[in-house]
């Protein structure tokens, strides 16, 4: 995993294929609002994985004000994404537990997190890694169609 600024070509091309996702699966472009900061320390950092030099998965964390499982600093998982060839390859599985150790480093207590329910590998994922369901926050809290996810990481 490398780190990058969300402004770099390759998160772009990757955050742009995963808005094209959102689109085929929700019908519309994801719309809660990210500014570029948000990825820059203190605030957060952004990451792009790689498979044989190609930009494949992207991860990003920036700091939360929302309170979960009894933790009061916290951050939001934001951009997790990978291509298609490369899903089922434990890339995603890596990104996430990477997101969570740079978090740690940084003094995040837990991780939080926002999915669609058209999405049940993600689902799905964040389950089988010790993310437990919390009530929703952020824009797409009054959603229907979202899920929210939260996992101390601080004594993993």
């Amino acid at each position: 995993m490398e780190r990058l600024q969300i402004t770099h070509p390759d998160a772009q091309l990757l955050v742009e294929a995963v808005q094209e996702e959102y689109v085929a699966r929700y019908g519309g472009r994801d719309e809660s609002p990210v500014d570029p900061r948000d990825f820059e320390d203190p605030l957060g950092q952004f990451f792009v994985g790689y498979l044989d030099g190609v930009p494949v998965a992207t991860g990003a964390w920036r700091r939360s004000s929302v309170t979960a499982l009894g933790a009061d600093v916290t951050a939001e998982v934001k951009r997790m994404y990978v291509v298609p060839a490369a899903q089922r390859r434990g890339v995603a599985r890596r990104m996430l537990a990477h997101l969570e150790a740079t978090a740690r480093g940084a003094g995040i207590q837990a991780l939080v997190l926002e999915t669609g329910m058209k999405q049940p590998e993600a689902i799905e994922l964040y389950l089988s890694s010790g993310y437990e369901p919390i009530p929703g926050f952020g824009y797409y809290s009054d959603s229907d169609l979202s899920r929210c996810f939260a996992r101390r990481i601080d004594s993993a």
